[in-house]
């Protein structure tokens, strides 16, 4: 079965890093751009990151210099390395796939959502 599979969220003080995996099982992650996400209470949901097959990478501006992504193959696992937190990066973190090939950070591009990891960044 085709899955991905969120952890590493929790409570961190602002300033403080969290590290998110991504782990897939069901297929090879070294084929497909694989994307974060995350969405806040009330609001839409919003691409924070994806790394493509090639290791080619993108941010968005709110997290660019903040948050790094990779990917470890042999571990079928993506990461998203999160420092300098704020409060306003409190939300649920998601990881998907590309439907297709590239890079973006549309929500509507990606599918095999996983369930989602809790990111509180609060004093």
């Amino acid at each position: 079965q085709l899955q991905l599979v969120e952890s590493g969220g929790g409570l961190v003080q602002p300033g403080g890093s969290l590290r998110l995996d991504c782990a897939a099982s069901g297929f090879s992650l070294d084929y497909y751009t694989i994307g974060w996400f995350r969405q806040a209470p009330g609001k839409e949901r919003e691409g924070v990151s994806c790394i493509s097959a090639s290791n080619e990478r993108t941010y968005s501006d709110s997290v660019k210099g903040r948050f790094t992504i990779a990917r470890d193959n042999a571990k079928n696992t993506v990461y998203l390395q999160m420092n300098s937190l704020k409060p306003e990066d409190t939300a649920v973190y998601y990881c998907a796939r590309l439907r297709n090939w590239g890079l973006t950070l549309r929500p509507a591009d990606y599918h095999y959502w996983g369930q989602g990891t809790q990111v509180t960044v609060s004093s």
